[in-house]
């Protein structure tokens, strides 16, 4: 099969969103006290989304960035795939309460189950951290696969440890991940496989600084 052509998804092990499959039904209170939905405000304000375009949110969680979005611009057309089915089960739940259309996709950043050039625009929101290096590598050639030649990445991130403030248990815990360390270079390994980037834009959060980036294949 052509690496160039979307391909089936096979079964992979994941992080959840907050790290542990139990803390799935607190998601959107942590991305209400930390702040993230001024993170998705300002990532969708960057990613210039109009009426009739496809935008995919890779790594959705339980929606919040792509109901955002469709509030804003109900004209868009929304994807959005995550290997968490609790989460998207209550993104389903949120989506129908609020009015909009998103077509909910269980997958693996990995092997995105789209054809090449699906999609004007990808949103990865706190994602890039849970997967190892190759992970990472992966997730963006397959994002460069599916976006059309004029489409944009918009990828937001913790860029390594020393963007990490604050204390408690959770802080703790990302502090010690090897998958946040390999963020430091985040705008480095985003150009190297294929992508001209615009200037960083970095946001600080609860959590800590979060550097924006918006990548053009």
């Amino acid at each position: 099969m052509d690496e160039r052509t979307s391909h089936a998804t096979h079964e992979r092990s994941f992080v959840p969103g907050l790290g542990r499959g139990l803390l799935t039904p607190f998601y959107d209170l942590v991305h209400r006290i930390s702040g993230i939905g001024h993170l998705h405000d300002e990532m969708i304000r960057l990613a210039d989304v109009g009426a009739g375009q496809r935008a995919l949110d890779v790594g959705c969680g339980t929606g919040n960035l792509l109901l955002a979005l469709g509030r804003r611009e109900p004209g868009v057309d929304l994807t959005g795939l995550d290997p968490d089915s609790r989460a998207l089960g209550r993104a389903t739940r949120k989506a129908h309460r609020a009015g909009v259309t998103v077509a909910w996709q269980r997958g693996f950043a990995q092997e995105l189950p789209y054809p090449d050039g699906a999609f004007d625009r990808v949103f990865s929101s706190l994602m890039l951290h849970h997967l190892d290096a190759p992970g990472k590598d992966a997730l963006l050639a397959e994002v460069r696969r599916v976006l059309r030649t004029d489409g944009l990445l918009v990828l937001a991130d913790i860029a390594g440890h020393g963007a990490l403030d604050g204390h408690g248990a959770l802080h703790r815990r990302m502090a010690r991940s090897a998958m946040i360390r390999d963020n430091a270079d985040m705008a480095g390994r985003v150009a190297a496989a294929g992508f001209d980037l615009d200037p960083a834009v970095d946001l600080r959060l609860r959590v800590g600084r979060i550097t924006i980036l918006r990548a053009h294949p």
